[in-house]
C-alpha cells in the first residue's frame, strides 16, 4: 500500500470511528451532560472491542478531530486497553 493510500485508509478509519462515537453521543444528548458522558463511556466500555477503544484513544491523543466534546470528556471513564502487539 502506498503512503497516500495508507494515509487515506487511516483517515477513513478515523472518520468512521468518529462517526460511530458521535452517534452514541447523539443518542445521549437529551440527557444532562454528566449522565450523557457516563452513558457514552458505559456504552463504549460494554460494546467496543479493545482494538476500537485503542483507536479511539489514538484519535483523541491526536487532537480528537471530528469528535463531539462529550466523547472526548467520556474518555476519562473509558477503559484503556493494553497496547497491541
Amino acid at each position: 500500500m502506498s503512503h497516500d493510500a495508507s494515509a487515506h485508509a487511516t483517515r477513513s478509519g478515523d472518520e468512521k470511528l468518529a462517526y460511530m462515537a458521535n452517534q452514541i453521543a447523539t443518542f445521549f444528548e437529551a440527557m444532562p451532560r454528566d449522565e450523557a458522558v457516563d452513558g457514552i463511556a458505559d456504552h463504549i466500555n460494554k460494546f467496543w472491542e479493545p482494538r476500537m477503544r485503542r483507536h479511539l484513544f489514538a484519535l483523541i491523543e491526536a487532537g480528537g478531530a471530528g469528535l463531539r466534546p462529550q466523547v472526548v470528556e467520556a474518555a476519562a471513564q473509558i477503559r484503556r486497553p493494553a497496547p497491541a502487539g
